[in-house]
């Protein structure tokens, strides 16, 4: 039987079953809050243009306002100082949009400390126990912060001194992309960076080594607790927007059962 035939057919049966890892995008999807005087991304909204009415009396349709970096959303090396001559996000090429993906579970550890960092040590424990990084795949790493996704205030959870989520180390980021293989970083929370990655050296350190060598992030991620340690693959879509710096993404994830 032909790949995609058997594909099909596993699709039927369930033994391949189809895990979402998007969240819905609303007017109440939480967005990134950056302090003055830096400006800000808007929120996503609907503006309805007809609903079976007289503005359009068979159809229901409605024109939508978002950054490219609300909700569940892919970013393009472009978006980023260090990797300004990359890509945009409709030159990522269709072929490095499947890729493989891992799972790196520290959810216990954010739920003990919110500014939980991921060190080269944790990955290094990981490999140990679970096998190399994937060649051109992805590393999602799982905090457990999606269950915060439905609260503006409880997802960045953000006090006089800023934002505390979990995220990487600059030592980790730096590795993780120029030394790894790996083709990009998944993660649960606003953005690939930590809650207090501003102050870091250098700020934004997945931003900055992650699109600086050509490689992804995908954030806002949800069902990471559904994939398997290794195995998955995973299916990013992103809009091909000419210039843009990255995008909304409907992203899911084939499992073997």
């Amino acid at each position: 039987m032909p790949v995609l035939a058997q594909l099909l057919a596993a699709l039927a049966a369930g033994s391949v079953e189809i895990v979402d890892l998007t969240a819905p995008l609303s007017d109440r999807t939480p967005i990134l809050r950056l302090p003055e005087p830096f400006a800000n991304t808007v929120p996503f909204s609907l503006r309805e243009i007809s609903r079976y009415d007289d503005r359009g009396p068979a159809w229901y349709w409605n024109d939508i306002t978002t950054g490219e970096h609300v909700g569940t959303h892919f970013d393009a090396p472009v978006h980023w100082a260090t990797g300004r001559d990359g890509e945009d996000v409709a030159q990522v090429p269709a072929g490095r949009l499947v890729a493989p993906a891992v799972v790196l579970d520290a959810s216990e550890h954010a739920a003990a400390d919110p500014d939980f960092l991921l060190e080269i040590d944790h990955v290094r424990e990981w490999e140990r126990a679970n096998g190399p990084l994937p060649d051109g795949g992805w590393l999602l790493y799982r905090t457990g912060w999606d269950a915060r996704s439905g609260d503006q205030e409880e997802f960045l959870n953000a006090d006089e001194n800023g934002s505390h989520a979990p995220g990487v180390s600059p030592e980790c980021a730096r590795w993780l992309a120029e030394e790894t293989p790996l083709l990009g970083l998944g993660v649960e929370t606003v953005g690939t960076d930590a809650g207090g990655a501003h102050a870091f050296d250098p700020p934004f350190p997945c931003h900055s080594y992650f699109l600086g060598a050509g490689k992804y992030g995908l954030t806002q991620l949800q069902n990471l607790a559904r994939l398997p340690v290794r195995g998955a693959v995973l299916v990013a879509a992103p809009l091909p927007i000419v210039g843009g710096s990255g995008s909304p993404a409907r992203v899911l994830a084939l499992v073997e059962r």
